[in-house]
């Protein structure tokens, strides 16, 4: 307890003067300083961090109870009031309360393309249907943007992009590497939620360049984009919570072993029989031949 109020008022105080006056060494204050962290820490961390995550993930609408039945549903076990008072240490507060008021500009309406999956997350073949959302990574208390496109047929993620701000540039780079590693094909659909990113003319325009078809989410309904919301769950719990990235290098590299090597190539799904996306992918192709 002396020990963390200590490092509580590192920077203010000298450490040497802190230990003194605490009567405990400062050999010991570095020690446990320096160790591993418990089983027990990590978890809270875990949780706090999850927290965070899924209440930007949602558009800060969520509170304590539908943050609690998310992660619990995720397989991170919290209460309702352990959440709540992580959410207000943390400053953070859902907007759907009566002092909220929102209204809509006329920029958020241009641009915006009807809902042609209309939740139809099935495909018969690869290239016909694709999804595409961005999600947020904490990096050592900073966010970093992950832009991915999913092919539904094969729920192979077939282009995606790392970068410290969530621009239409790098939507275009998710975009650019699906449709450099795709057998692209006039009237393929691209579906994404309303975001300002893929409402821009840059993006429209690389769609109607190779001839795609835009699809957009209803407002405020992240059910129309099920399936990304999915992946990034599954995302969240089998990499993002359990690792502590300290530089964007470390996230970029965790990244691109999760998604290229472990769940595209080895990752089993239901859905797909459980077999990865990418044999399921060579099923049809041999099929075909």
């Amino acid at each position: 307890m002396k020990y963390a109020f200590i490092e509580s008022l590192r920077g203010e105080f000298k450490i040497t003067r802190m230990c003194r006056w605490l009567s405990v060494s400062r050999s010991g204050y570095y020690q446990w300083r320096n160790r591993e962290p418990s089983p027990r820490e990590r978890q809270r961390e875990l949780v706090r961090y999850a927290v965070v995550d899924v209440y930007h993930q949602y558009n800060k609408n969520y509170g304590a109870p539908r943050i609690t039945e998310e992660l619990n549903e995720l397989g991170v076990p919290c209460s309702v009031n352990h959440v709540a008072k992580l959410l207000q240490l943390e400053g953070l507060k859902a907007r759907n309360g009566k002092s909220f008021k929102y209204q809509q500009s006329a920029s958020a309406t241009y641009n915006v393309a009807p809902n042609l999956l209309s939740r139809n997350f099935t495909a018969s073949k690869p290239d016909e249907k694709w999804v595409s959302d961005i999600t947020y990574i904490d990096v050592d208390g900073e966010w970093m943007h992950l832009a991915v496109i999913m092919d539904l047929y094969s729920r192979q993620i077939i282009g995606w992009a790392v970068d410290e701000t969530m621009t239409t540039e790098l939507i275009l780079q998710a975009f650019n590497m699906a449709v450099a590693r795709r057998q692209v094909t006039p009237g393929l659909i691209l579906h994404s939620d309303r975001g300002v990113q893929y409402r821009s003319g840059e993006y429209h325009q690389a769609l109607a360049d190779h001839k795609l078809r835009a699809s957009m989410s209803r407002k405020g309904n992240c059910w129309d984009n099920a399936v990304m919301e999915s992946f990034f769950s599954r995302l969240k719990v089998e990499l993002v919570y359990a690792e502590d990235f300290k530089t964007a290098e470390q996230a970029y590299q965790s990244l691109f072993h999760y998604i290229e090597v472990f769940y595209n190539r080895v990752r089993r799904h239901s859905s797909l029989g459980y077999k990865s996306p990418a044999q399921y992918e060579e099923n049809y192709y041999a099929q075909c031949a």
